[in-house]
């Protein structure tokens, strides 16, 4: 049942590709940050944190999803849920967080369902993050920001 919801949620998330309310992803990172993140290891707090706070974590918080996949500190992003861990250090192709955005992209149009989409550049250094073991600090320095 638990299933059947999310998949619905993601499903009422889809719009047309030209939709206003998904435009194209503009970079949040400048391209120093880019080319860092893509000859080096990717750091979190310059690299990733930024994506993370302005096109994900205004919904995947407790507020706006209980129960659901929350990327408001490191203990939210590392847990279980019903449908798996959302991130597995050392493993995007298990990591619910790398394969939902993967998986939006290329079949149910985009994620996120408000705001602009992730870039490839982007994708890539989350990517990139979690392969090499999503170092994510603990503490005020690691939590995220609900910007709204």
């Amino acid at each position: 049942m638990k299933r059947l919801a999310f998949v619905l949620l993601l499903a009422a998330c889809t719009a047309p590709v030209d939709s206003e309310t998904k435009p194209l992803g503009e970079n949040v990172l400048s391209k120093e940050q880019i080319h860092a993140a893509k000859h080096g290891p990717v750091d979190f707090l310059t690299q990733v944190k930024p994506v993370l706070e302005a096109k994900c974590v205004m919904c995947h918080n407790r507020q706006a999803l209980p129960g659901h996949m929350s990327l408001e500190n490191r203990s939210e992003a590392m847990r279980s849920g019903a449908l798996g861990t959302f991130i597995v250090p050392g493993s995007p192709e298990n990591s619910l967080l790398i394969s939902n955005v993967h998986s939006a992209h290329s079949k149910m149009s985009v994620m996120p369902a408000v705001g602009e989409r992730l870039t490839d550049d982007e994708y890539a250094i989350l990517k990139k993050w979690v392969k090499e073991g999503a170092r994510w600090p603990a503490g005020a320095t690691g939590e995220l920001k609900v910007l709204r």
